[in-house]
């Protein structure tokens, strides 16, 4: 054998030892894909919840001009939504989902209504045709549970407020909550949100 092949086996030979003893490290191995990002919950609060506060741009306390330019006029202007509408209004706005109903009381929201099954959820994940089981077990202790005025049990109000309120009627303008509605089948037929006037039980009174 050669000199000059002598040579060249003993190079490959070097470089085999070399990748031999390089460390794993080195060794390219397959990239491995971000994990998804985690999906919110069915009670988890996101931008389109109804809470105490609102819904999306409508918050509690705005005035009826703010409402029309984030919702539009009302839908139907021909409907009574109250026996003295200056003083308290009911009505959706063109633009807001067809089972919405916004109260006006001098001039300012003070309630938003869902009256029909929608895909709009309060911010337990709850909507329109849940049961009052599931909206207790959401709450727990938060819960405070009225019998209905009108309809005998298991028809009922499931009242949680989220800033003020507590046991009894409440006044202050600054409370903050929500009234499930529950009807004699036992599910919720409706969901006011907002002040003190999620307590009326026949629109505005």
């Amino acid at each position: 054998m050669s000199h000059h092949l002598k040579s060249l086996f003993a190079a490959a030979g070097m470089i085999a030892l070399v990748a031999a003893c390089s460390p794993e490290a080195d060794t390219p191995v397959e990239s491995t894909a971000p994990p998804a990002a985690t999906q919110p919950t069915a009670g988890a609060t996101t931008g389109v919840n109804l809470t105490g506060e609102g819904w999306e741009s409508l918050r509690i306390g705005m005035t009826r001009a703010e409402i029309i330019e984030a919702l539009g006029e009302d839908a139907n202007p021909n409907a009574v939504g109250g026996p003295d509408p200056e003083s308290c209004d009911q009505f959706r706005p063109e633009r807001a989902p067809g089972s919405m109903l916004l109260m006006v009381e001098n001039g300012r929201l003070t309630r938003i209504s869902l009256t029909d099954p929608s895909d709009i959820m309060t911010d337990r994940g709850l909507r329109v045709g849940d049961t009052a089981a599931r909206v207790k077990a959401a709450y727990g202790d938060q819960a405070i549970v009225t019998p209905h005025k009108y309809q005998a049990a298991p028809a009922e109000y499931v009242t949680v407020w989220s800033r003020g309120g507590g046991e009894g009627y409440i006044e202050d303008q600054n409370a903050r909550g929500i009234v499930y509605e529950i009807g004699g089948d036992g599910t919720v037929t409706a969901i006011h949100a907002g002040g003190p006037s999620i307590q009326y039980v026949e629109g505005c009174a």
